[in-house]
């Protein structure tokens, strides 16, 4: 009689009992992490598919991460933005004041409130995110702007503003006072103006306008131009007039008007009516003279701050400032180029000639980018440091006679310039560029947030677990396992003698 082993059973349901085993931890593993597998080889047929949606949820998260870093760097640069329109405020505000003032010290209050004013906003555009200047284009590790003193004062043998604005103001009045000009009498009875040479440098003869009685005028003509009031024709009646009108290194212009009188003590804009035409000629020429060199001390200095503001702030680190070809200053007659070794560059960023904008870029979605960029020499940024260092940097002494003319010439220029002209570019320009950039951004997270909660729903359909599903599953388990260990058990406990019984 022959007896059968139990021995390849058990082996069987051992081998069973591990699976199980194996099947109970996955399950538990389903339970706690809600995923179906842990991957992607276990999802079967819909592994492909997962791959992608994952990729593109990354690809999502990388662009949020973005906007999110973008987002902080663009508002630092609203911020900054905001207080220098309210720093050009301030300014104009102290322009106003040094006008209105009548005690002697409303353009040095207002001097001062430029230079504070002129710090803020040097420092605003040195601002940084992260280790990155915002406003210096693509050279993000590069400072923005120079210092105020360095701007304004110089740095060692590098020319600042102040020098500059020195130079051309000796340049521009001349040794005289009279703004390159000659007023002389070629006869008794006649009175000339004339530029003293073809430079660019004082007054520029525009026009002359005249109903003298008696008097020929002509002019201005010739190169370097000149003009004549010929009074031989006989005296001018009280009340005529002539008036010149002078062209400014600026670009404006200013118009001296004289008016005759019959009294031997005439007043601010008036010459005297002589007993012989002669004598009114000197007195024509005297006046002349005065008022050349009142517009010289006034409206011309105010003009040649200007123009030399324009030419240091008009210059980057491949084009350096224009300066007056000296020394000596007062009888110069030409430009030349300065060096970086011999004049302060204002802006030290990048300075390229593409749009300020498109220096700083970032993908914020598919085939998605904005341009977020900026340079500090732009012309809404320029204009707001430009004359408020100006104004910072032209000396106007309460001592002087002229300060409050040429205080008023002064702040009217800068007032029209900080305003600037139609179609010029403002802070606020620059701004709106930003906004735009920020609405950008704006719509496509809200893009991304619908987008990742329609994929994640469908990945959570595919990796996802139902935990009703796997806890009936995991007690159905334990009950197939807990009868296999037991029949097991009986197996591992049978013998010859039980067998045989």
């Amino acid at each position: 009689m022959s007896v059968s082993t139990v021995g390849g059973s058990a082996g069987i349901a051992i081998q069973q009992l591990v699976g199980m085993r194996a099947q109970f931890d996955d399950l538990q593993r389903q339970l706690s992490t809600g995923q179906k597998s842990s991957t992607y080889a276990g999802l079967g047929l819909d592994r492909g598919i997962t791959v992608s949606l994952n990729a593109q949820l990354s690809a999502i998260g990388g662009y949020d991460s973005t906007i999110a870093n973008v987002g902080t760097r663009i508002n630092l640069m609203n911020t900054a933005l905001g207080q220098m329109t309210s720093i050009s405020s301030n300014v104009k505000a102290a322009m106003v004041q040094a006008n209105t003032t009548g005690n002697g010290f409303g353009p040095s209050v207002a001097q001062q409130t430029a230079q504070s004013s002129l710090d803020q906003l040097l420092s605003l555009l040195n601002t940084q995110a992260g280790g990155r200047y915002l406003f210096s284009g693509r050279a993000t590790d590069q400072p923005a702007v120079e210092t105020t003193d360095h701007i304004l004062n110089g740095d060692g043998s590098k020319a600042g503003l102040k020098q500059l604005i020195s130079e051309r103001t000796q340049a521009d009045l001349g040794a005289d006072g009279l703004g390159r000009l000659v007023v002389s009498q070629p006869s008794a009875t006649d009175v000339s103006v004339a530029e003293d040479s073809t430079s660019p440098f004082g007054f520029k003869l525009a026009s002359v306008t005249s109903n003298l009685n008696g008097a020929i005028v002509t002019g201005p003509t010739g190169s370097p131009a000149s003009l004549d009031i010929d009074l031989s024709g006989g005296n001018p009646n009280a009340g005529d007039t002539v008036s010149l009108r002078f062209n400014l290194p600026d670009g404006t212009s200013q118009n001296m008007t004289l008016t005759a009188t019959a009294s031997s003590s005439p007043g601010t804009g008036q010459f005297s009516i002589g007993a012989t035409p002669a004598d009114t000629a000197l007195n024509l020429k005297n006046a002349i003279t005065a008022g050349v060199s009142t517009l010289g001390a006034t409206s011309l200095t105010a003009a040649s701050a200007v123009a030399a503001s324009n030419d240091f702030f008009d210059a980057d680190l491949n084009n350096p400032p224009q300066r007056v070809n000296g020394p000596p200053f007062n009888t110069a007659t030409s430009m030349t180029a300065g060096t970086a070794a011999n004049s302060v560059i204002w802006y030290t960023g990048e300075a390229g000639t593409g749009s300020a904008r498109g220096t700083a870029t970032a993908g914020i979605d598919t085939s998605l980018s904005i341009s977020y960029g900026a340079r500090a020499n732009e012309q809404g940024f320029r204009a707001v440091v430009q004359n408020t260092a100006t104004l910072a940097a032209l000396p106007i002494s309460a001592s002087d006679p002229n300060a409050a003319q040429l205080s008023a010439a002064l702040n009217q220029r800068l007032n029209t310039n900080l305003s600037g002209a139609p179609g010029d570019q403002t802070l606020t320009n620059i701004a709106t560029d930003l906004a735009s950039a920020q609405t950008a951004m704006k719509a496509a997270k809200d893009r991304h947030s619908q987008t990742s909660a329609t994929l994640g729903d469908f990945l959570q359909q595919i990796q996802g677990v139902s935990n009703e599903q796997v806890g009936t599953e995991l007690l159905a388990l334990q009950t197939r396992m807990q009868a296999s260990m037991q029949t097991t058990a009986m197996l591992f406990q049978t013998s010859l003698v039980n067998y045989l019984k």
